[in-house]
């Protein structure tokens, strides 16, 4: 099948780049190229013109001349989205960038693409985590990737995030997300991009509460996935994730977020979907531990990325840095990097010190 060229600039249909064909990159793809979707499509204006290119000229050829990914299985990319050969091409004359690499590698992916970005592109972000070392938000990694002119206007960026597991977006089952940026009009453009039949896009500019929140979240859901693995039942889990809510908004709030977003769609909608779909990453890799399985061993059997992992490292040492006591964190490091052994880690849970409830 011959590949398809980049669309030719045209004023009234925005072009958009994905950079990153992982399950987000794909789902954003079929998302955007949607006919009836977004508020520019029931105005009368047409949809965008969208490219996704990914590392692996192998994987890309495939995806070009099958419209098929072994990565999200049953789904099928629309012909109207052009799969590019490699970044040049995905981000030429791009609108907007949609940037879905995960983050403990999006630095090096970034750094190598940024120059590439058209002066006047805004750029959203669908990665969850923290960097490890850094400690930056995956935003914070693409701001200071760009190195724009310091005189002009900064670029717009935005954090797209809430409870989406992908294989439910592929199949257009019902979800709400949230766009997040300082910027008012970008987040608005966002929204009405991404906006579908099956899709609702809230905005919030609680940037930095949105991406703390979508990271955090992943190191619960891999707690929630130990206690499956232990068969100790809803109730626990349930109690986890009431009180590991507690916990990441406790840190939330310190660094500057407002609480209002750990009890939105970002912060408690993402974390109730990570800690109980039996497709979550963390909560499969938790429950993996939580029967005995070693994280290597498990890391090992799965393609995909357990962004959780590496985020708790980031999350112990900003709960470390802002002084917030996060119990539950401290035990999924405790089983990630220290040897606890997951029934130690719940028993050392249960036996703390009676105390009042405090959410916050």
């Amino acid at each position: 099948m011959p590949r398809k060229k980049p669309a030719a600039a045209d004023p009234a249909r925005p072009t958009v780049a994905i950079i990153g064909a992982g399950q987000m990159g794909l789902v954003c793809a079929s998302i955007l190229a949607d006919p009836e979707s977004g508020d520019r499509t029931r105005a009368g204006l047409p949809r965008p013109h969208v490219r996704v290119w990914g590392k692996g000229d192998a994987e890309m050829a495939m995806l070009a001349q099958t419209r098929r990914s072994d990565r999200l299985p049953g789904m099928q990319l629309p012909e109207s989205v052009t799969v590019a050969m490699n970044a040049e091409e995905a981000l030429s004359g791009a609108d907007l960038v949609v940037y879905a690499v995960p983050v403990q590698v999006a630095r090096e992916a970034w750094e190598a693409v940024a120059r590439l970005v058209p002066r006047g592109a805004g750029v959203v972000s669908v990665s969850k985590g923290i960097e490890n070392g850094t400690l930056l938000r995956p935003t914070q990694i693409l701001s200071e990737g760009l190195r724009d002119d310091p005189d002009a206007r900064p670029r717009p960026l935005a954090a797209l995030s809430g409870p989406t597991i992908a294989s439910e977006l592929a199949r257009c089952l019902p979800a709400t997300m949230v766009a997040a940026s300082d910027d008012e009009a970008f987040r608005d453009r966002v929204q009405d991009l991404f906006t579908t039949r099956y899709l609702r896009v809230y905005t919030s500019p609680d940037l930095r509460g949105v991406e703390l929140a979508g990271a955090m979240k992943n190191v619960i859901a891999i707690a929630a996935g130990m206690l499956d693995g232990l068969r100790a039942g809803n109730n626990a889990k349930s109690a986890l994730l009431a009180r590991g809510l507690a916990e990441i908004t406790r840190l939330g709030v310190a660094m500057g977020a407002s609480a209002e977003t750990f009890f939105g769609i970002a912060g408690v909608g993402d974390l109730a979907t990570s800690c109980f779909s039996p497709e979550g990453r963390n909560r499969t890799c938790g429950e993996a531990l939580g029967r005995g399985v070693t994280l290597a061993e498990h890391l090992r059997r799965t393609r995909s990325v357990v962004e959780g992992v590496a985020t708790t490292r980031s999350v112990m040492d900003l709960a470390r840095q802002y002084r917030v006591e996060m119990p539950i964190t401290a035990s999924v490091h405790g089983v990630l990097f220290e040897g606890v052994d997951p029934i130690d880690a719940l028993t050392q849970l249960l036996s703390r010190n009676p105390k009042a409830e405090r959410v916050g």
